[in-house]
């Protein structure tokens, strides 16, 4: 596609063309400019949410890594830290897995009701998070998980599973169904056509709703503050508690933590994206 301005571009067209680009930058600062604050105060010698004197001047006595320190020596950010990844890895497997299935399904034009379907199983990513933790609460606590281990998992799960959903079901959008009735004419079973033709060609959309079921999974704290207990204390939840009852500069430590890990993620979402148009032939490599 041609991003550039054609020399008989109107002057209508010239406006939106850059007034389009403008307001998209615009945009991007406002959401980008309080991470831009948070970093550098994350480096903070003293124990304030604000810049010093000192740092303003750039003197080096000024900044410190005391707080990312903190981080990795308390007792009660790293039992956070090791609930987080107890959960999200094992909530990551099972959305992924329910998830490329139920897209796999959804795929196949004889599926009756497949809109209703969809908008059911997607529906954990357009009701707010207040209903969902509520209505999780009322039914873990008849079921017997509320305050559990496995509770927290399945929870953080069914709301992993639409980002894996919708990945998937983008990336069989260019899928050739002739390859699967290739392999079944020569006598190949389902399950080794799906392993060995199917889900070489979808990885790259399993991998990128995986990554994105990872990241809500480690960065949820409603639902959790919901259906978890004491025991289940995650990283977000240690955050919000550290804003709510003592305000520690090591919570901004925490969040420069977590932004470089989602940039790297994302980063790998977007590298998997090319690799599954190119392999679909989408883009010219």
């Amino acid at each position: 596609m041609d991003h550039k301005l054609p020399p008989y571009a109107s002057t209508g067209h010239k406006l939106w063309f850059y007034g389009f680009r403008v307001l998209c930058g615009l945009i991007f600062f406002f959401l980008i400019a309080p991470i831009l604050i948070i970093i550098p105060l994350s480096f903070n010698a003293e124990n304030f949410f604000t810049f010093t004197p000192g740092m303003l001047a750039f003197d080096p006595d000024a900044y410190s890594l005391r707080h990312y320190q903190d981080f990795f020596t308390n007792p009660d950010w790293q039992q956070a830290l090791w609930n987080s990844v107890r959960i999200a890895p094992v909530a990551t497997v099972i959305s992924v897995t329910l998830g490329t299935l139920a897209a796999i399904g959804l795929s196949q034009s004889h599926v009756p009701f497949k809109g209703a379907i969809m908008a059911i199983l997607i529906s954990p990513m357009i009701v707010p998070l207040i209903i969902s933790a509520s209505g999780m609460y009322f039914f873990y606590s008849r079921v017997g998980l509320q305050g559990t281990y496995w509770g927290v998992v399945l929870a953080h799960a069914a709301l992993g599973i639409p980002f894996v959903i919708i990945t998937v079901t983008a990336t069989l959008v260019g899928f050739d169904r002739s390859l699967t009735r290739a392999a079944a004419s020569l006598g190949a079973n389902p399950v080794t056509t799906f392993f060995r033709i199917q889900m070489p060609l979808i990885l790259p959309g399993v991998i990128s709703g995986g990554l994105f079921a990872f990241i809500t999974s480690f960065d949820e704290v409603v639902v959790v503050i919901f259906v978890g207990s004491a025991s289940q204390q995650t990283l977000p939840w240690q955050m919000f508690t550290g804003l709510r009852e003592q305000i520690s500069p090591t919570i901004l430590a925490v969040a420069t933590i977590l932004v470089v890990v989602s940039i790297m993620l994302l980063t790998a979402v977007e590298l998997l994206r090319r690799r599954s148009e190119r392999l679909r032939g989408m883009s010219p490599g």
